[in-house]
């Protein structure tokens, strides 16, 4: 089994390709009690339109998250049920672009990692479970929709896309997943469950050799074909629509405000592009620059307000947001702040703080097993090697954050999404 050293961030990683495509990764932590586990596919809320074996497949929204709920139902009973009673912490998640399984446990690690390939890799489901579900998860989606913090976000990208499948909840609809069979998730589980499309990472006081043996235990022997995933039409530059409003029961306005970026590349070029990004949202929105002291003294914005950069294959965005009595004139100010910086530069000072803090930052988060593990699966469906950013950081100038500020943030790929009170009589 080989291993990476990365001696910026005192991390070590054990690595191993499996007969049957599996990457597995390993973080030893010998100093801790507690250990860690993500086991996860390449398959997220987005990935609705995949071909198989020669034929193109058109699901409907929600299957991925459908199938994440369904996938702790084994012929025995409950999964989730067994690794709680076994010790373990489990839990698992839906996103765009990955689903993932995991536990936390501090004894019978080997157990509960048997548990989890097991009952991941084995999927079970009968008519009724799939009726049943439908019900349960229309429940969360009345409530999701409901919520207002996640409907500002959902409409930011109908805003910002026109055609990637990104503008969809990733829990579909109470119509969509209606359309959900058994076969529906058996055939998505084929497409995506494999393990030559899956990533199993670790950290904690564990052998990498044992957690490889145990892999190759449960885990089917050899890869089986992976699907190919299709977005629909390429994405136009500019953002769809530059203003997206909606009524909720809200005591005054919400907002997100997002700047539609390049989609990333795969590899390296996208790890940068993500620091970039968060450089810029820190130079250019954080609470140390002359724009959000500004925002703030006028009371545009107050400390509910958060930002951020993120992207999936397909796409990239830059995201602000929370309460505002006037959401327009903080878009009109962020976009004159871009401007002046694209004239003037970011101060000096404040860039070496900020790069700084971003990269203090992310060391810190390394602490975390959780982050360590999922950030290293999600980079590597991305093509990327995640502990390079501290290598990628050095070589990082300020110029080039202001290019991409001056890139992205700009009226025409700059979309508004924002909750406003419902009118009273």
């Amino acid at each position: 089994m080989n291993h990476l050293d990365f001696p910026r961030v005192g991390e070590r990683m054990y690595r191993e390709v499996l007969e049957n495509g599996l990457h597995v990764f390993v973080f030893p932590k010998p100093e801790f009690q507690k250990s860690y586990a993500f086991f996860a596919t390449n398959y997220g809320g987005m990935d609705l339109r995949f071909c198989l074996d020669g034929t193109w497949h058109d699901t409907p929204a929600g299957v991925a998250h459908y199938l994440e709920h369904k996938m702790f139902d084994t012929r025995e009973g409950n999964a989730l049920q067994k690794l709680t009673a076994n010790g373990a912490s489990p839990n698992a998640f839906t996103s765009n672009a990955i689903t993932g399984y995991y536990f936390e446990c501090t004894e019978q690690f080997e157990e509960n990692l048997k548990t989890l390939l097991s009952f991941v890799s084995v999927p079970y489901f009968t008519q009724e479970s799939v009726d049943k579900e439908q019900g349960i998860i229309g429940q969360e989606i009345g409530m999701i929709e409901d919520d207002p913090d996640w409907k500002v976000f959902t409409n930011l990208m109908k805003g910002l896309y026109e055609h990637h499948p990104i503008r969809l909840s990733v829990a579909g609809s109470v119509e969509s997943i209606a359309r959900i069979t058994p076969q529906t998730l058996y055939d998505c589980h084929k497409a995506f469950y494999d393990p030559a499309n899956m990533v199993l990472c670790v950290a904690g006081n564990q052998d990498p050799e044992r957690v490889c043996q145990i892999a190759r235990e449960i885990l089917p022997k050899t890869a089986g074909p992976i699907a190919q995933k299709d977005y629909g039409p390429q994405e136009p530059e500019g953002a769809f629509q530059s203003l997206v409003e909606e009524r909720l029961a809200v005591s005054g306005p919400i907002f997100q405000l997002g700047c539609k970026g390049d989609a990333p590349e795969r590899g390296e070029a996208g790890l940068r592009q993500q620091l970039l990004g968060e450089l810029a949202c820190e130079v250019l929105l954080g609470n140390s620059t002359p724009l959000y002291a500004r925002l703030y003294q006028e009371g545009l914005i107050n400390r509910n307000f958060s930002y951020g950069y993120d992207s999936v294959p397909g796409c990239a965005f830059l995201a602000a947001g929370g309460e505002s009595r006037d959401p327009e004139a903080v878009r009109a100010a962020v976009e004159a702040e871009a401007r002046r910086i694209e004239a003037e530069g970011v101060d000096p000072g404040l860039w070496d703080r900020v790069k700084k803090g971003v990269y203090g930052w992310r060391v810190r988060s390394l602490n975390s097993f959780e982050t360590l593990c999922v950030n290293q699966a999600q980079n590597f469906f991305a093509g990327r090697e995640y502990l390079r950013f501290a290598d990628l950081f050095a070589d990082i100038r300020k110029e080039d954050v202001e290019a991409l500020i001056a890139r992205w943030v700009t009226p025409a790929r700059t979309s508004l999404s924002v909750i406003r009170p419902k009118e009273v009589g």
